[in-house]
């Protein structure tokens, strides 16, 4: 796992977004997983101005959702899809053609769940997976707990969770109860997971996957399992990391061809 402290939101998105556009270079059809929320919005930010820039093509990208909320009627603004939409694929020129998402409308979610993990295998799996961390620890909407060879399932969201999300809802009663999201075993099958983290909130939650021990406790600790994660955060998130200096000192002198 590679830790990058950046000095707060911007730079993040900034070095994330260069190293999805080194990636579309290398591979142009890449498979990116999309995580929804307002932290990776200055990642998304940042590509959007580098394709508009000509500085890449991002024309035959593909997207994947990461997870979808249970029960919200079609088209619903606040439905992972019409998020994902909305702030990646139409930003980036895209169709709807090039995206894939799980269906939170289904009558049979099970079904759906196993569909859509059989359709990100299909499409050749993830090449990077974009990901947040809950303020307790949860990737995707893996909350405390989940196993970590879990698939495609459909989750019940705890109480913070709701509340964490109450923001985007007209109130508190409109966030739903379940969701379905990928699976912290199928997470961990993209071939980059790069992991964005901003704001002191989030400093516990980042401590306890990067330095604590592997635990279902903690779904973000599964990335110290992965061949290829990277973690990057803001001062902010990463004041509670007692290996802060060792991370900058890293970085610092890691050679530029390396990227991230």
């Amino acid at each position: 796992m590679e830790v990058v402290i950046v000095q707060n939101a911007a730079a993040g998105g900034e070095l994330i977004a260069d190293s999805i556009a080194g990636l579309l270079r290398r591979k142009p059809d890449a498979l990116l997983g999309v995580a929804t929320g307002s932290t990776p919005l200055p990642i998304y930010q940042a590509l959007t101005a580098k394709v508009r820039s000509g500085e890449v093509d991002a024309s035959r990208a593909r997207i994947a959702q990461l997870d979808e909320y249970v029960g919200l009627p079609a088209g619903h603004p606040e439905s992972y899809r019409s998020v994902v939409l909305r702030e990646v694929v139409e930003p980036l020129g895209l169709s709807e053609s090039s995206f894939i998402g799980p269906d939170g409308a289904a009558e049979d979610i099970q079904a759906a769940c196993e569909a859509y993990d059989r359709a990100l295998a299909e499409a050749g799996g993830v090449d990077l997976q974009l990901l947040g961390i809950g303020t307790d620890g949860h990737i995707g909407f893996n909350e405390p707990c989940s196993s970590l060879a879990s698939r495609t399932r459909i989750k019940t969201l705890t109480r913070q969770t709701r509340e964490d999300n109450a923001r985007f809802f007209d109130s508190p009663e409109e966030v739903p109860h379940h969701v379905i999201t990928q699976g912290i075993g199928t997470i961990l099958e993209a071939r980059h997971l790069v992991l964005l983290a901003t704001g002191e909130g989030k400093a516990e939650a980042v401590a306890q996957a990067v330095e604590g021990p592997v635990a279902a406790l903690v779904p973000a600790s599964a990335l110290q399992l992965h061949p290829h994660a990277t973690v990057v955060v803001d001062e902010a998130a990463a004041s509670r990391l007692k290996l802060a200096d060792y991370f900058r000192a890293t970085f610092a002198s890691k050679p530029d061809w390396q990227g991230i």
